[in-house]
């Protein structure tokens, strides 16, 4: 079984940046493939940042650029750096791992996220 918490959201300016981090429990998470999700109100959850075991990244076409995903395996946690952000990005943002062996995936509780002036 594996735990996922989410930590690092929060109110900023919209131009400004946040890090959000997910610290897994468990022995798994280096063979696990991580994401990060939001959901905005009145709207469905998307996919906003995913990086593999192996370390490979793909991001949704609203933050390429601004948004990056990495992973520290020793520290079992997945970092989520948003930069310049927007109104638009105000959501909250799950952690999301996926352990492929056993076809299971794991939720984080979410973590809210808010780009206002």
């Amino acid at each position: 079984q594996v735990q996922l918490v989410e930590s690092g959201g929060g109110l900023v300016q919209p131009g400004g940046s946040l890090r959000l981090s997910c610290a897994a429990s468990g022995r798994i998470f280096r063979f696990m493939s991580m994401g990060w999700y939001r959901q905005a109100p009145g709207k469905e959850r998307e996919l906003v940042a995913h990086i593999t075991s192996s370390g490979s990244t793909n991001y949704a076409d609203s933050v390429k650029g601004r948004f990056t995903i990495s992973r520290d395996n020793v520290k079992s946690t997945v970092y989520l750096q948003m930069n310049s952000l927007k109104p638009e990005d105000t959501a909250v943002y799950y952690c999301m791992g996926t352990y492929y062996p056993e076809g299971t995936d794991y939720w984080g509780q979410g973590t809210q996220v808010t780009v206002s002036s």
